[in-house]
């Protein structure tokens, strides 16, 4: 069987990965200054619209617990969240790409998971190796992102009204959810601070440890992704058993011992696939003899999200509703506003 090379998937999963991270490190400067236009009080003239057109809406995608609130309001009344309208849109688009493309959020756009794996990868540098937990360990670990996601999905699905949700999204409070997520990093707490670096030193020695283990956004997405057409597809008489696939799976699944990946573990990265060397071994498929290609799915991926959040901004859901007057009076007190 002929040898096949497609390393580039992997490089161009890399390559908008850190497109996404640096976009969003530049934001997140863009946003500081945004706030501290508020925080220094100059009395002198500006152009309000200009100072609102400087926020990056992007942001709010670091707001998901606010964007679950606001998709149960959405889906119950038909009110459109107008406060952070992008977290909403980021959500949206993440769920149906789980349902239609794996977890192609987590794999492919998310910058927490990005981070993670380069990680990991200098975990693997300095010690030689990622290392794996006991294998109930690993069971025990795993369960902690689903009774998180059920937390949250019995809190706010099942515990909130809507009329409670709608006064949340109108409150204060949730007009700079997006401001005391900043100060979440630049105004860090010693508890913050000690609990990021353990995770960090956790994700060096266990690959993706937050991901794997606590995220419970990537396991709503996970379970969703069981709907998904698309499986990461093992044909056995193409195989030659030479395990790259498993071995370089950041999700540390048997790729190379299963014939359909249905696992909720599974990103869609295409990490196997690209490791791959045998031709018609290892495809991302509708069914056994229905591959497609890795570039038509990275393509799929980059045109779903992108193309949601330009859908977004032409049909005005994009950028929030909260104006200057409102950030004048409520980013100064933001340090003292407390949760409703």
């Amino acid at each position: 069987m002929a040898g096949q090379n497609r390393s580039y998937i992997r490089y161009l999963r890399y390559a908008l990965q850190a497109y996404i991270v640096l976009f969003l490190g530049y934001a997140g400067i863009e946003f500081h200054r945004f706030v501290g236009h508020f925080i220094a009080g100059s009395g002198a003239a500006v152009n309000t619209a200009q100072v609102l057109g400087s926020r990056p809406a992007s942001i709010e995608g670091f707001l998901p617990i606010g964007a679950l609130m606001s998709f149960k309001l959405w889906l119950l009344t038909g009110i459109f969240d107008s406060i952070h309208p992008a977290g909403l849109v980021i959500f949206l688009a993440a769920l149906l790409m789980a349902l239609l493309l794996k977890k192609g959020f987590c794999g492919w756009i998310c910058p927490v998971g990005a981070i993670s794996d380069v990680v990991g990868k200098l975990g693997k540098r300095l010690f030689g190796k990622n290392f794996r937990m006991n294998r109930y360990a690993d069971y025990g670990l795993r369960s902690l992102k689903y009774v998180l996601m059920l937390f949250f999905l019995y809190v706010i699905l099942y515990s909130m009204s809507p009329m409670v949700i709608l006064g949340f999204l109108g409150g204060d409070y949730y007009k700079i959810a997006d401001v005391k997520m900043l100060y979440f990093f630049t105004q860090m707490t010693t508890t913050t601070l000690v609990s990021l670096v353990v995770l960090f030193l956790l994700s060096l020695v266990y690959r993706n440890f937050w991901c794997r283990y606590l995220c419970p956004y990537g396991g709503l997405l996970g379970l969703l992704s069981l709907l998904s057409p698309l499986k990461i597809t093992r044909n056995e008489e193409a195989c030659i058993h030479c395990r790259r696939c498993s071995g370089h799976c950041p999700s540390l699944l048997p790729v190379d011992s299963t014939v359909r990946i249905t696992s909720p573990e599974c990103t869609g990265c295409l990490t196997c696939v690209s490791h791959c060397p045998a031709a018609g071994a290892l495809d991302v498929s509708f069914a056994p003899k229905r591959p497609v290609q890795p570039l038509v799915f990275a393509l799929l991926i980059v045109v779903f999200f992108f193309g949601s959040i330009g859908l977004a901004k032409l049909a005005g859901r994009w950028e929030s509703s909260v104006t200057y007057q409102d950030y004048q009076r409520v980013i100064p007190a933001a340090s003292e506003l407390a949760h409703p």
